[in-house]
């Protein structure tokens, strides 16, 4: 990783660090001078409210995403969930209901504190069929074709590799598995600095792929039917979308080893949320 992707990376905990200590502590991971801040386009608005009214307080201050994943990912009971970048847990949660008793629901961050807020919260909602794990989305700490969903929620656009991280979702789900995710997605015709201008890493806007960089991206890890549908403007230009894609149900567990296509122009820093 090169020192620009590792000082990223710091940057971003830092700042979601500061999130979940804000809401630890009464508030709100969008307010306070260090915490993420979101507007009208992210949160726990983007949620029904009798999906927010049974849940920890906690996980529904500290969402920071940009779209319900556990809502379009049509979780069936019984499944394994993978949720890249859980935060608070208000995701992982959700999905555990959705799977039932004889179901799991994983959540995978890198930031302790982010941790610590959701397993308080998965105490507080008596949730057993539920895990989190610290570590980084670009080497899932979980074995390989172990995964029947993959979910996110305006996280992949935060990470400098995306290529490892489409690598790694491919590796996890099981043949036959499939991705549910919300992401940023940029118009096509929006160059890397043009996005850069529209927002920064940590306020999900900057390192977001353009549609044909994200098909491309998945289609290189071996993933197919891939579609991506934009659900609401974030920015000029700039979409919160909905991004599903399968790995097929023949497929060997390690994905392709194609380059995903990497931004030709612009500052070279990576993504956003």
């Amino acid at each position: 990783m090169s020192d620009q992707s590792t000082d990223l990376r710091a940057t971003v905990r830092r700042r979601y660090a500061a999130a979940a200590v804000q809401v630890a502590e009464g508030g709100t991971a969008c307010c306070g001078p260090q915490a993420v801040e979101v507007d009208d386009g992210f949160g726990s608005t983007l949620y029904a409210a009798d999906e927010l009214g049974t849940l920890p307080a906690e996980a529904v201050a500290a969402s920071l995403g940009c779209g319900n994943p556990a809502a379009v990912a049509d979780l069936h009971e019984g499944e394994r969930v993978l949720d890249l970048g859980s935060g608070g847990g208000i995701d992982v949660l959700l999905s555990a209901r959705r799977v039932g008793a004889t179901g799991k629901a994983y959540g995978l961050d890198m930031t302790e504190e982010m941790l610590a807020l959701a397993l308080a919260g998965q105490r507080k909602a008596g949730a057993t069929n539920v895990e989190f794990l610290k570590g980084t989305i670009e080497a899932i700490p979980l074995p390989a074709g172990t995964i029947d969903v993959v979910i996110s929620n305006c996280v992949i656009n935060l990470s400098t590799d995306k290529r490892a991280v489409f690598a790694e979702m491919f590796r996890v789900l099981a043949p036959g598995g499939r991705v549910g995710i919300s992401d940023v997605v940029a118009d096509d015709a929006l160059t890397p600095a043009q996005r850069a201008e529209r927002g920064d890493y940590v306020g999900c806007i900057a390192g977001a792929l353009s549609f044909a960089e994200y098909r491309r991206g998945l289609a290189a890890a071996g993933f197919t039917g891939i579609g991506i549908t934009p659900t609401h403007s974030v920015a000029d230009g700039m979409h919160s979308a909905i991004v599903r894609a399968a790995k097929p149900a023949d497929a060997d567990t390690e994905p392709a080893r194609v380059p995903a296509p990497t931004p030709s122009t612009g500052s070279g820093r990576g993504s956003g949320c």
